[in-house]
């Protein structure tokens, strides 16, 4: 089972009053509200912030929440082995972890489930976490505690073209999934997922129901794609802006130019003035990648001074006239005494 912190979801202490809980909530519930959140993850964030909410709220489940210790955000644990008989020595119930070690352990269960079911058949039973009969696996009302499926992550790796217009992957995967006995096999599946444009390097999108199937009734797990950008021949990008080398002579820089600049919609104009040195920085607003509601990030022009290699002998003699013509020094400034 993985853990969720929902103290920190909530930016909480552990030792937080109900009161401070419910303060958080507010805050955040609106913050990320999908009527009013602009964060693309603001969905997400408000159903995580919803789930800590309920456990916390509640004085029993909280108890119940803190008796499972600390952990980080993530971190795979298993409640401590006296857990639930803490439960039912404060007189609230008879829930059991032994009932779970017997059929495999809480492998695969997610901790939001834990809690709904624990809350569950403490309603059912009148109070307290109990109903379930040792050495069977079963909720409060009698029936197989629902197993919810496993979620899963996996690598999706897109051209910085596929991010910039969107595409659809055709995912091929064989997934570790509970028969109907409990057995654990694996299970091809195929199904096409589609990237919105405006993904950038290193985000993680959630295809809700797509990863392990539940069993007695659970709900099917989630599919992570962890998205990664190809390496591209011209750009690179960071988050939704972009970043372009630009090789000019020194002729160029030096007496100004205009040149074809390409961009992800097509090449554009660029002016270089007089006088441009190498490693300048030049802003086309508008011109990277697209950005999830509305707009774009930028692409910035990096300025390189590209030196001719092979000279002709007419280019050899015309550098050396301009060697002897000018006075430009560019090591002028190392002719000062150090530390003026």
């Amino acid at each position: 089972m993985k853990f969720k912190d929902y103290y920190e979801t909530l930016g909480l202490a552990r030792d937080a009053s109900t009161d401070e809980i419910k303060k958080a909530y507010r805050k955040l519930a609106h913050k990320y509200h999908p009527d009013i959140s602009k964060d693309p993850q603001g969905e997400e964030k408000f159903k995580e912030v919803n789930e800590a909410y309920k456990t916390l709220k509640d004085p029993e489940l909280r108890k119940a929440y803190d008796e499972l210790g600390r952990h980080s955000t993530g971190e795979n644990f298993q409640p401590p082995p006296d857990w639930a008989s803490h439960f039912s020595q404060a007189g609230m119930g008879g829930f059991s972890t032994s009932d779970f070690a017997s059929a495999g352990g809480f492998e695969g269960i997610d901790l939001s489930d834990l809690f709904e079911e624990l809350a569950r058949t403490r309603g059912a039973q009148g109070g307290g976490f109990g109903g379930a009969h040792r050495g069977t696996r079963t909720g409060g009302q009698g029936q197989p505690f629902p197993r919810p499926g496993q979620d899963f992550e996996v690598a999706a790796k897109i051209s910085l073209l596929e991010a910039a217009q969107g595409t659809t992957l055709e995912l091929n995967l064989e997934m570790p999934e509970y028969d109907a006995t409990g057995h654990l096999r694996r299970v091809p599946h195929a199904f096409k997922a589609r990237i919105p444009k405006g993904v950038v390097d290193g985000q993680k999108m959630r295809l809700s129901g797509k990863g392990g199937k539940g069993l007695n009734g659970g709900k099917s797990g989630d599919l992570y794609l962890n998205i990664s950008l190809k390496p591209d021949a011209l750009f690179r990008p960071s988050e939704h802006d972009l970043y372009l080398d630009l090789p000019v002579t020194p002729w160029e820089a030096a007496l100004g130019t205009t040149v074809e600049v390409p961009t992800l919609e097509g090449p554009v104009s660029l002016k270089i003035p007089a006088g441009t040195p190498g490693g300048r920085k030049m802003r086309l607003g508008g011109k990277g990648l697209p950005k999830p509601r509305e707009g774009h990030g930028d692409l910035f022009v990096i300025v390189q001074i590209a030196t001719p290699k092979d000279l002709t002998e007419q280019e050899k003699t015309l550098y050396e006239e301009l060697a002897t013509a000018s006075s430009f020094n560019p090591r002028s400034h190392f002719g000062r005494s150090a530390g003026q």
